[in-house]
């Protein structure tokens, strides 16, 4: 019997806007999705978040551990790659390092979108329920009128 898998998201917030990732091999491919992978076996969801910012992205917390607020949990079903996920979404405030592709086998592009805007691109599935998400909805309010820092 086929099991869940589960996905950690993770929303970086800067001047209003969230950082996504064009995705690229894999289920989803050419759709915009929040930073984030696997959950491996033994670790917690901020473990594997700040593991996935480091591999994709580069980017960290000065004592190595980065801050997370706000969870967002959906449950995603792909129906034509026969895949299903619990994703937990993870807002981070404060990283270090500018963001770049580290893994561009599975990323072409980055970008940084309008909160208001993100339904206005073609979302993975796990990044569209979670914006969908009531959860997603206060801690937008919140990304706009105060701004997460960069440390």
């Amino acid at each position: 019997m086929n099991r869940p898998l589960v996905g950690i998201a993770v929303m970086l917030s800067r001047d209003g806007k969230l950082l996504m990732m064009k995705r690229k091999g894999s289920h989803g491919n050419g759709t915009w999705a929040f930073p984030g992978g696997h959950l491996e076996f033994g670790e917690t969801w901020e473990e594997c978040a700040s593991r996935e910012l480091f591999e994709e992205l580069g980017i960290g917390a000065p004592n190595g551990s980065l801050v997370f607020g706000r969870v967002m949990v959906t449950n995603d079903i792909f129906v034509d790659e026969a895949k299903h996920y619990v994703t937990i979404g993870l807002a981070c405030f404060g990283w270090y390092g500018e963001p770049r592709i580290k893994e561009p086998d599975k990323c072409t592009e980055l970008m940084w979108v309008e909160i208001d805007k993100l339904n206005s691109i073609d979302l993975f599935v796990s990044t569209r329920n979670i914006i969908n998400t009531s959860e997603f909805k206060t801690a937008s309010r919140q990304w706009k009128s105060w701004q997460c820092w960069k440390v």
